[in-house]
């Protein structure tokens, strides 16, 4: 049994909105199926209702875990100023990570795995240990984390035209896409997170800059209350899972034969390309 399967069921807790919640989902499955966005699912659910947006969520997640694929890890969203005021946001989200979403440094992504791409710098956290209470603190954090390392997170939107609300990014699993990884670990005391510089290039031009501190103040900030909220729900971080801790700066698109790269102070860099074709290969 996952702790997918453990975890508190928030389909089954509303009932009023069962036929609303599944149609949701389904939408969003045939827009990652078909690679066609659909139209905003806020219509279909309470203005402002993020407990039906999440339910929406676990749903689609569950049919990805039905269909074989496995959860990683999670993702902390919206974490970074300039990305809610892009996104017209004040509050962070979370989202699960997929087995089949996850690449190596300098990996070939292909294009259409994600739909309306955009890339940004994050830091990212590999757990040696579970977090199960729901107020863990910076030192059970620590203690918990096995090693840091530096991240592309290529976020994509089911939604046509970028056009969500925090109840559509929310339902669409926090706008998850793929992510990239470094290849070297280290240990949390090596670094400064906080006043941690971050570049993202593309092409070979920086085009975002940003700092730890620009995640929730600090990226642990945001694992803590990732790791709060997961508690809470039935479904804690557990040893080896990744955490993605949010974007340190502006996200940015990607388009065909682009190649990312991300350098964070002390972490190091990482490096994706995005292939002009679904297969994978350039032409």
């Amino acid at each position: 049994m996952t702790g997918h399967d453990r975890a508190k069921d928030p389909v089954r807790d509303r009932p009023d909105l069962s036929k609303e919640i599944t149609e949701a989902a389904d939408r969003l499955d045939e827009a990652r199926r078909t690679g066609v966005p659909t139209a905003p699912v806020r219509d279909l659910l309470p203005p402002g209702d993020l407990a039906a947006a999440y339910a929406v969520q676990h749903l689609t997640t569950g049919r990805r875990l039905a269909a074989g694929r496995r959860v990683t890890g999670w993702k902390v969203g919206l974490t970074s100023a300039a990305v809610q005021r892009q996104l017209g946001v004040k509050s962070p989200d979370f989202g699960a990570l997929f087995d089949d979403t996850a690449f190596c440094d300098g990996a070939q992504v292909p294009f259409g795995a994600v739909l309306q791409p955009r890339a940004e710098v994050e830091v990212a956290l590999v757990l040696g240990a579970d977090l199960p209470h729901r107020h863990s603190t910076v030192a059970d954090l620590v203690r918990a984390t096995a090693f840091a390392l530096p991240a592309i997170e290529v976020v994509g939107s089911r939604v046509r035209d970028w056009d969500i609300s925090l109840v559509d990014t929310v339902a669409d699993n926090a706008s998850s896409g793929v992510y990239v990884l470094g290849a070297r670990p280290v240990a949390l005391d090596a670094l400064d997170l906080r006043t941690a510089g971050a570049v993202l290039e593309r092409r070979g031009e920086p085009v975002s800059v940003g700092a730890g501190a620009a995640c929730l103040g600090h990226p642990l900030n945001a694992a803590l209350w990732l790791a709060g909220t997961l508690a809470a729900l039935g479904r804690p971080l557990r040893a080896g899972d990744t955490v993605l801790t949010g974007a340190l700066g502006p996200v940015v698109d990607v388009a065909p034969g682009d190649v990312v790269e991300a350098r964070i102070e002390g972490l190091g860099s990482v490096r994706a390309a995005f292939a002009a074709n679904p297969e994978g290969e350039d032409a």
